[in-house]
């Protein structure tokens, strides 16, 4: 991978452009598993996509030259199953929860809750400051939220106040344990290959999801709908995007540009999953929706804002 990314050095503001992609890319996968959770439930495509991603890791990292098992103590190995338990297992469950009930376009703004969850566990855990402009750019993330909450239930009559608010509590979840798997390992990923990291995080996320799997209510039903190959139209691509593609793009737009500017560039997914929302799967475009996505981008900008 990085032999490719080295070829394409030449290219004016590349990391820039992979940080785009990135952002493209998981805009995608949003929405094709938007649509994949009309028929698939998330514990099953949780667990689909994460299979297919690693999948296409096994494959692609001894092609690249690297080890699939480095040498490593026990503890980085452990922490880094711990954040795929917590980052893929359970938030990504939560996630695909919330999208199935919010939609793509609503879900977008709560994702939003990704950096204040960072900021303020990195300030208690890592010993980071906040600076002004991140403490304002929290402060409006979440007022964009709660704008959410009130105004949303009453421009759109699909969604019931009651499973509004469940819908956002488990994206504002989903994004806690996101952020808590991040500052778990991010002690030691500096001196750890972020691909074999991501590999081994994947690992996690299937072993936590293979041992709920036998406790679930639905267990012998809900495995069905991945039999039928018509789903896996939407399955495969949104796991190559979500889980493969849009993490490559990401390590490129960090190597080749500055982190604060490919963070921001990042937060773009925001914009085009509610894009890509409102022209393919026909969501309302409401202004009150409009002004949300607008206060996240703004709020995510200045959390981001160097300190």
């Amino acid at each position: 991978m990085d032999v490719f990314f080295s070829s394409l050095e030449q290219i004016p503001s590349l990391g820039e452009i992979l940080a785009v992609l990135s952002a493209a890319a998981w805009a995608g996968a949003v929405i094709l598993f938007r649509i994949s959770g009309k028929r698939v439930s998330p514990v099953p495509l949780n667990l689909f996509k994460n299979v297919i991603a690693l999948g296409i890791f096994l494959l692609v990292m001894p092609a690249l030259g690297k080890p699939i098992f480095p040498e490593a103590t026990s503890v980085r190995y452990g922490l880094l199953l711990a954040s795929g338990i917590l980052g893929i297992a359970v938030s990504d469950t939560l996630f695909l929860a919330a999208l199935n009930i919010l939609g793509a376009g609503l879900t977008a703004i709560v994702d939003c809750f990704y950096s204040p969850f960072i900021i303020i566990l990195s300030y208690f855990f890592l010993g980071e400051r906040l600076g002004g402009w991140q403490i304002a750019g929290v402060l409006l993330i979440i007022a964009a939220v709660l704008t959410v909450a009130r105004k949303s239930g009453k421009e759109n009559g699909q969604i019931r106040r009651a499973d509004l608010v469940r819908g956002i509590v488990l994206g504002i979840l989903a994004m806690l344990f996101v952020a808590v798997s991040i500052v778990l390992i991010k002690p030691i990923l500096p001196e750890t290959e972020v691909f074999w990291a991501t590999g081994v995080r994947l690992a996690g996320g299937i072993l936590g999801l293979l041992v709920v799997l036998p406790f679930h209510r639905q267990r012998k039903t809900f495995l069905k709908p991945l039999l039928d190959l018509s789903n896996w139209k939407a399955l495969i691509p949104g796991s190559i995007l979500g889980s493969f593609l849009s993490l490559v793009f990401w390590i490129g737009g960090m190597k080749f540009s500055l982190a604060s500017v490919a963070a921001v560039l990042n937060q773009m997914n925001t914009i085009f999953i509610f894009i890509l929302a409102v022209v393919f799967l026909k969501e309302r475009a409401t202004p009150w929706k409009v002004a949300d996505v607008v206060m996240d981008f703004v709020g995510e900008f200045l959390a981001s804002f160097p300190m």
